[in-house]
């Protein structure tokens, strides 16, 4: 029970390792946000949640959107009283459109940033106010180990994650709110399943020394260390959680 009696906000929390952040920081105590753009999928997760005996809200959430986070934040406040963590987890993943960098669509492709890049950023400002005023918190940005593969729009968005984790790091620090990320390899979810053909997972594994696909408890469990005080003292990192995929010195 590492969370008793704390909020979460974890944006996208509808599916996928979303969902299991949840429902994992609900079961050690935390009351849970679902910030979700997803309605049935948001508010299934939060009954779920609330028929296993924790505590859960649905709040509709287009991360996008200054007006929409902002009003997620005030409904965490107005619902639990204020937040403690903030998982800026939602993304355009599983229903990403597959484009060059030269032959993408320019509108898509800012709407793909607006969500996969700036919205950590708007929900990161909509909530790190309550989260000093209870003392401090913790953050974590959901990364991707595609962030070091050049791996096109999806790629980019999540490198600049890395670069924007730094600079709340810093910025959050004298708050006592840390900062950190996740980035995962690859990861069998149903959104992984959708987008990855077969044969590019297989030649992916063949190169792991770790030869096998994540599962959302791999990241559940790194999230939840770098949200909990053992933690403490570790912010400004990307911790990936790959299997090996992606070595660097």
């Amino acid at each position: 029970m590492r969370f008793e009696n704390k909020v979460a906000v974890v944006t996208g929390g509808g599916q996928g390792i979303g969902e299991g952040y949840a429902k994992a920081l609900a079961a050690e105590g935390a009351k849970i946000v679902i910030a979700e753009l997803a309605e049935a999928q948001g508010e299934r997760v939060a009954k779920e949640i609330q028929a296993e005996g924790g505590s859960a809200c649905f709040v509709r959430t287009d991360v996008s959107s200054e007006e929409s986070t902002l009003a997620m934040g005030q409904a965490a406040i107005a619902e639990y009283g204020g937040v403690d963590y903030l998982i800026n987890n939602a993304a355009i993943y599983g229903n990403m459109e597959i484009h060059g960098m030269l032959g993408v669509p320019w509108d898509y492709y800012k709407k793909f940033m607006s969500v996969n890049m700036d919205g950590c950023v708007l929900a990161t400002r909509a909530v790190h106010a309550s989260m000093a005023e209870r003392g401090g918190g913790a953050i974590v940005m959901q990364s991707s180990a595609a962030a070091w593969m050049g791996a096109g729009y999806y790629g980019i968005a999540k490198l600049a994650m890395h670069a924007i984790t730094h600079s709340l790091a810093r910025e959050l620090g004298p708050k006592n709110i840390r900062v950190n990320a996740i980035a995962p390899g690859p990861t069998d979810t149903e959104a992984t399943r959708k987008i990855v053909p077969d044969f590019i997972k297989d030649q992916i594994l063949s190169s792991m020394p770790l030869a096998r696909m994540g599962e959302v408890e791999d990241m559940v469990n790194a999230c939840l260390f770098l949200l909990s005080d053992d933690a403490g003292w570790i912010t400004a990192q990307i911790l990936a959680v790959d299997g090996g995929q992606i070595m660097r010195a």
